[in-house]
């Protein structure tokens, strides 16, 4: 008797800690963009599209969003007999990735994502700012954009976002307004130096991130290069 309950012990056990265990193995699964997910999405999205009369599958959002995040995808839609479930790396299914509609206005638009880890960085960040009621400056970066103190807003070192392009993590920057984006500088300069592509002082080269890999480059401010190649933020002043 002794040996059934010992042995139907371990049997719970181990079913138990299997049950544990898979959502982990789940989770990390679902933080990687995923090729054939994206390619079975944008299907559904063009049969989408075809079958309403060009409309898209997209959550209704504010005009003067981020244009990165402004076309949210509706799985909602998708399901009903387009897509046989949702990504498991969507928010939705508490992946990471936001998946939204790039070129919405386009004859082609495409699938692609939004890395959610810096917005939650910053939905931190202004959460501090609500209990502070601004947002201190440490010193002027250009023009409206600036590097905040983050001391004084309660942090030991200064906040920084995984980037989801490679290993690097990347700084915050706040907008006189109280905005704060996230800054892809890093990532730009290493595209410029690495790319064929020419790119012009004056125009907005977040274009290099966008065009080449799946994720967005969201929360962002515009970006060009001066006449030394070198990555700017693209301002009013830089402009004329």
């Amino acid at each position: 008797m002794k040996k059934i309950s010992l042995i139907l012990f371990v049997f719970i056990m181990t079913v138990a800690l299997s049950g544990c265990m898979y959502p982990d193995k789940e989770k990390v699964e679902n933080q990687v963009p995923d090729e054939a997910q994206l390619l079975t999405v944008q299907k559904a999205v063009d049969q989408f599209r075809k079958d309403t009369g060009g409309l898209l599958p997209i959550q209704n959002r504010d005009q003067n969003v981020d244009r990165y995040i402004k076309y949210p995808i509706n799985f909602e839609k998708l399901t009903q007999g387009y897509i046989a479930k949702t990504p498991g790396n969507a928010f939705e299914k508490g992946g990471i990735y936001q998946y939204v509609i790039w070129n919405a206005e386009s004859k082609n638009p495409e699938v692609k994502l939004v890395d959610l880890r810096g917005s939650e960085t910053i939905r931190e960040l202004n959460i501090k700012k609500g209990v502070n009621g601004f947002v201190p400056i440490s010193r002027q970066l250009k023009d409206d954009v600036y590097e905040f103190d983050y001391k004084k807003m309660g942090y030991k070192k200064a906040p920084t976002v995984p980037s989801p392009y490679s290993n690097t993590n990347l700084p915050l920057v706040v907008k006189g307004s109280g905005e704060i984006c996230i800054d892809y500088s890093i990532e730009l300069q290493k595209m410029v130096n690495e790319s064929k592509v020419k790119v012009k002082p004056g125009e907005d080269i977040r274009y290099l991130l966008s065009d080449k890999y799946p994720i967005l480059p969201a929360y962002s401010l515009p970006y060009t290069v001066n006449e030394k190649n070198e990555v700017e933020f693209l301002t009013k002043s830089t402009k004329k």
